[in-house]
């Protein structure tokens, strides 16, 4: 594995000594402060010239040395959520050395993930799975006879998922040691939304009470009154005591939950303290958090959803390093989000929903415009397709735009509470196919296999923004039903996008390049069709053109006779194109961006084989494994996708 400047690695006075937290746990509670400052700079120094994710592991700093100080981890489990908050964990974790290589192929990982420490304990690339995973290790711990701690980071606005409420649920009901952490810093990316959001900032508990609780708590816990089962009678008495001083019943104390808080999550030696005393504290119990996201770098902490993950940027300055894109065409996000503004100005039935992603999916163009019909729901992208379904079967049209695989999460929905009524909701999943150095937890791979099978779901992908539009445009047409259009991340072909919006029969795909001289003629074994769907389509119109050069300049050597199809719409095919395929091409050759199995090209190969017609078919897309992280041109060679693989792949037919 590639390694750091180990020069620019021993500049830190007390970081350059810390390779593991056995390291850290020699220090004085004393130096902590000078190890944050110094983490924090490391993280600052790293992320300006290696870009990733930046703000949300500012302000987690404090937490993070708190926590490998006071608990013998990794022996001692902590589970973050969401993962990006995890970047000084990784580095005092034994990766300081090789964090130059974060988020690049064959590096550092851009989350925690088990297979790569033992001090990553749980997967999290996106969020509100902590609270439910630290619940099962710590029962886990318990059957077992294990004397472990567990603890569950959960920030970043990650609190206003479904399934942390699950998890807390559980918690109350399922006998537990468990440590819940809090880290609000009233962000996710955006900034944070939702009733919880708001409770969570106006929560508060009197300077006085909270003193002569912690004081209370600690001689009951000397005396072992918190140890046994009467220390559920105590809590419900501190419950109904702090009830009468707040005027409020806390809501985690409401599930029996002990809350701590909230406290300031910058001062690590006072975080410190507390979870010495809560470390061996009896009973499930919340320590609730203020932290600023982008603490201790001045530009992050005035504008967080910027400097959420800004890029390359210099450290000194604040000033970000923003490639010049005047001559470039748009962000497929921006074309969806301008189009979707120029249909609610002609549609008044139009409203967006997105969970938490107004900027990420570029919405926050109409958010801006026309306020009260955007909605963003939070981290719940399960009640974002249930929200849409029940706004459109009252009238409504909504257009959800959730990333590819976080939908993943509101596969349910999508059957029970949009496709199962037919509701005209339009479903936009942003960040389709590979998605680079975020990796597996965020690649969009898996949404044409699963939702291939679903009955009443339209699945179209476009090729290029002007198609983009034209399909926004036809999915909001009437008794559309639920319409699916899955785009990619990143930039599209064309700079001159503005197309009329115009309607695209549903199930239909075209016919586009073709070998010089082509004619459509019986099936014979020269001909070889290409199935594309989706923006790859855009590498094969560049490999025919190849091609087409090649054998002129060779003096036309290919014998067989070649074309190009976008097929445009998963579902329905389009059976009128599979039937002139299927008659004048003996070689079929389908490529996509998503999962080889069960997507277009399972598909397609079906479609021949219910109605009797036997090509030779080659299907290239993802593998049936995990695509790691990298840039997308590494990751597509790896997968076979590439642009020399394609050529080679229609090239061994055509020769």
């Amino acid at each position: 594995m590639h390694y750091c400047n180990i020069m620019d690695k021993n500049k830190f006075g007390l970081l350059s000594n810390i390779r593991y937290p056995d390291d850290l746990r020699k220090l004085k509670e004393e130096q902590l402060p000078e190890v944050c400052k110094e983490l924090r700079a490391d993280i600052i120094d790293e992320v300006s010239v290696n870009p990733g994710h930046f703000a949300s592991s500012l302000g987690a700093i404090e937490i993070t040395v708190a926590l490998h100080y006071v608990y013998n981890t990794p022996e001692d489990r902590i589970v973050w959520d969401v993962g990006h908050q995890a970047y000084g964990h990784k580095i005092l974790t034994g990766r300081r050395e090789q964090f130059c290589t974060n988020r690049k192929l064959h590096g550092v990982m851009p989350f925690p993930s088990p297979k790569e420490s033992e001090y990553d304990t749980f997967t999290c690339g996106h969020a509100s799975n902590s609270i439910s995973a630290a619940l099962g290790m710590a029962v886990a711990a318990e059957k077992e006879n294990k004397q472990r701690h567990v603890v569950a980071v959960i920030g970043d606005g990650a609190m206003s998922g479904g399934l942390a409420f699950e998890g807390l649920n559980n918690v109350s009901s399922t006998p537990n040691d468990l440590l819940i952490i809090l880290n609000d810093n009233d962000m996710s990316i955006d900034r944070a939304v939702g009733g919880m959001e708001q409770y969570l900032l106006n929560l508060d508990t009197n300077a006085t009470y909270n003193k002569l609780r912690f004081k209370a708590s600690t001689w009951l816990h000397s005396k072992g009154y918190l140890n046994d089962d009467r220390r559920k009678g105590i809590i419900r008495l501190n419950n109904a005591i702090k009830s009468a001083l707040s005027h409020q019943q806390n809501i985690f104390e409401g599930m029996n939950i002990r809350y701590f808080g909230p406290y300031d999550g910058h001062n690590v030696k006072d975080i410190v303290k507390i979870l010495k005393q809560l470390k061996d504290m009896k009973g499930p119990k919340l320590l609730h958090l203020h932290t600023t996201k982008g603490k201790g770098y001045e530009p992050a902490e005035k504008e967080a959803t910027i400097w959420h993950a800004p890029g390359k940027f210099d450290p000194e300055t604040g000033e970000r390093i923003v490639q010049d894109t005047t001559n470039m065409p748009p962000r497929y996000q921006d074309v969806f989000g301008e189009t979707l503004l120029e249909l609610a100005q002609q549609n008044p039935r139009i409203v967006g929903v997105t969970p938490a992603m107004p900027t990420g999916c570029s919405m926050n163009i109409m958010q801006k415009a026309m306020p009260e019909r955007v909605f963003d729901v939070g981290i719940a992208e399960g009640h974002a397709v249930t929200f849409s379904g029940g706004m459109a079967k009252d009238g409504l049209q909504p257009f959800c735009n959730i990333y590819s695989a976080f939908a993943q999460r509101a596969y349910d929905n999508i059957i029970h509470d949009a496709a199962l009524l037919n509701l005209p909701v339009v479903l936009c999943f942003d960040r389709a196919g590979l998605v680079g150095q975020d990796g597996p937890t965020h690649h969009g791979a898996f949404d044409m296999a699963a939702l291939r099978p679903i009955p009443n779901l339209t699945i179209a992908s476009p090729m290029d923004e002007p198609e983009l539009r034209r399909l926004m445009y036809t999915a909001q047409l009437p008794d559309k039903g639920t319409f699916v259009i899955r785009y990619p991340r990143g930039r599209g072909v064309n700079q001159d996008w503005r197309c009329p919006l115009e309607e695209v029969e549903v199930g239909t795909g075209r016919r586009l390049s073709t070998s010089d001289g082509f004619q459509l003629q019986d099936t014979n074994k020269n001909a070889v069709a290409v199935l594309t769907i989706g923006p790859i389509g855009n590498d094969v119109e560049a490999i025919i053109k190849e091609l087409n050069e090649e054998a002129r300049t060779n003096g036309n050597k290919w014998a067989k006779e070649y074309a190009h199809y976008d097929m445009r719409f998963l579902k329905p095919l389009d059976s009128e194109l599979l039937k002139e395929i299927a008659t004048h091409f003996s070689h079929i050759i389908t490529i996509e961006d998503g999962v080889r199995n069960g997507g277009m090209g399972s598909a397609v190969m079906e479609w021949f084989s219910d109605n009797d017609y036997t090509p030779h078919i080659k299907r290239l897309g993802l593998p049936d494994s995990f695509v790691e992280h990298g840039a997308i041109n590494e990751l597509k060679t790896i997968a076979g996708i590439d642009h020399n693989s394609i050529k080679s792949a229609i090239l061994a037919w055509i020769k």
